[in-house]
């Protein structure tokens, strides 16, 4: 039989996103730099008659476990590409915030790719999988490639971005989750009388990640998205405020939201931030991760 096969993959924080206007096609043209961070997901792909969903962790209760799922709809496409049978059973180890801003859903259809091309041994090239991810979701590629990337389009072109050192950040997961479509149509309410510029790359901000200065970045970062996460989600002003009340450099949500993201200089810090937050009844938990992180990846048995 053939032996399981495992893929590690990581969050990401959105540490530049500029939203341009809404498209005809109801995206929106970004500008959306992305760091993946030090929590992750990881997906087992193991041979089954039929294809089914298992999930373990935080919130998995929050998560379909049919072929709604976008690991299972990433199954599907790679084997509709290859023509065989979408028979796998994928068991997602959850780690990363549901529904929290941070990419966990794409994360998880990025490993089911790398994880079924392994079990069904179907070859497909790096270029190919990008691909594959750019269909099922904006933040998919990503998930596959990590590091630091520019994402234009809707965010699934990437380039490949220089860090400099080690950035380190506290996550706040707040109760329930937020609808990325939900924050998008707030964004389009709140800007629907106002002129919104294309949306570009901060020359500051990729300066500030090559040099990997903490704060050099954090007067840099910015999120188009969080005045509509604050409107549905008001509560969060209080996490914020906590978080850098506590010496945070800075603050700011996490993609859609509703975790909310914290820089600190240091891993020392982090643990002060990460108490503090804990202790304010601002959030539910705070978890502590550095970045950038590498993409998806098989491991070893």
């Amino acid at each position: 039989m053939t032996a399981p096969v495992t893929v590690r993959v990581p969050a990401k924080v959105n540490v530049q996103l500029a939203v341009g206007a809404a498209r005809p096609d109801g995206f929106h043209d970004l500008a959306n730099v992305f760091l993946a961070v030090g929590l992750y997901d990881e997906v087992t792909a193991t041979p089954s008659d039929t294809l089914r969903i298992t999930a373990e962790g935080h919130d998995v209760d929050q998560i379909p476990l049919d072929r709604t799922n976008l690991a299972a709809r990433a199954a599907e496409l790679l084997a509709a590409r290859h023509g065989i049978e979408p028979n796998v059973h994928l068991h997602i180890a959850k780690d990363i915030p549901v529904a929290g801003g941070m990419a966990g859903g794409s994360a998880d259809a990025a490993g089911a790719l790398l994880a079924c091309d392994a079990l069904w041994s179907t070859g497909t090239s790096r270029d190919e999988l990008i691909t594959l991810c750019a269909e099922l979701g904006s933040d998919v590629p990503f998930s596959l490639v990590g590091g630091a990337a520019l994402g234009r389009g809707r965010g699934e072109l990437l380039t490949p971005l220089p860090v400099g050192g080690t950035f380190h950040w506290v996550f706040a997961v707040a109760d329930g989750g937020l609808s990325t479509p939900a924050v998008y149509r707030e964004f389009d309410r709140l800007t629907a009388d106002t002129h919104i510029p294309a949306p570009e790359a901060s020359p500051a901000l990729l300066t500030a990640l090559e040099s990997g200065d903490p704060i050099a970045l954090a007067a840099s970062l910015t999120n188009d998205l969080q005045p509509a996460a604050l409107s549905l989600r008001p509560s969060l002003a209080a996490t914020l405020a906590a978080g850098t009340a506590a010496g945070a450099l800075t603050a700011l949500v996490s993609g859609s939201g509703p975790t909310t993201a914290f820089l600190v200089k240091d891993p020392e810090s982090a643990r002060q931030v990460a108490e503090a937050l804990e202790t304010s009844g601002t959030c539910r938990s705070a978890r502590v991760a550095a970045s950038p992180a590498p993409g998806a990846m098989l491991l070893q048995p």
